[in-house]
């Protein structure tokens, strides 16, 4: 096995590893949520969104070993760029919302509204980060068909997801009025 695909199947496990640890501190963030009002969100589309980034893991690992893609080097500087741009937004949400942070649609716009950070500039930054991420994770390493159909599910993950959150986040006064004139993913776009 390749240097290089021994270096990706590494990093896919640390990515794994890491949304592991994000699970446990989610877990803790709706714990300490709820014993302070908030109100869990019932979510039966979650598993969806847990199911698409696994199997986005595991899709660029097979493809990379059982397809044998090649390591294009241009290519995984970009991605790997991309990759760790997104990281840097993902973690400057979790830090941003602090204990409001986690996984799951949780009503906690009674605790109040985080519009400092990222939040300055668009209403959803972790989803846009996590969009590039599972975009360029598997292009690091030319995993184009795990990339392309993580994409497109990932679309339709993501507007069922936001039709619940927003429903919820923008039935608050207080987050509509600081949050609702703002775009959604990118600034100055949509």
């Amino acid at each position: 096995m390749d240097l290089s695909v021994i270096a990706f199947l590494g990093l896919l496990v640390a990515v794994a590893a890491l949304r592991i640890v994000e699970l446990q501190i989610s877990r803790r963030h709706q714990q300490e949520m709820i014993a302070r009002g908030a109100a869990k969100v019932e979510e039966p589309r979650f598993r969806w969104m847990v199911l698409l980034h696994t199997a986005v893991l595991i899709g660029a690992a097979l493809e990379v070993v059982l397809l044998r893609r090649p390591f294009i080097p241009i290519l995984a500087a970009v991605m790997f760029v991309i990759f760790l741009a997104a990281n840097v937004v993902r973690w400057w949400v979790i830090r941003t919302l602090g204990s409001h942070w986690n996984v799951q649609v949780v009503d906690s716009t009674s605790l109040g509204v985080i519009s400092s950070g990222p939040f300055r500039y668009v209403r959803h930054p972790n989803y846009a980060a996590v969009f590039a991420e599972m975009l360029a994770l598997p292009l690091i390493h030319t995993a184009w068909i795990t990339a392309v159909v993580g994409t497109l599910a990932h679309i339709a993950v993501l507007s069922m997801r936001l039709s619940t959150e927003e429903r919820v986040l923008l039935a608050n006064p207080e987050y509509q009025a600081s949050m609702a004139n703002k775009p959604r993913f990118i600034p100055g776009v949509f």
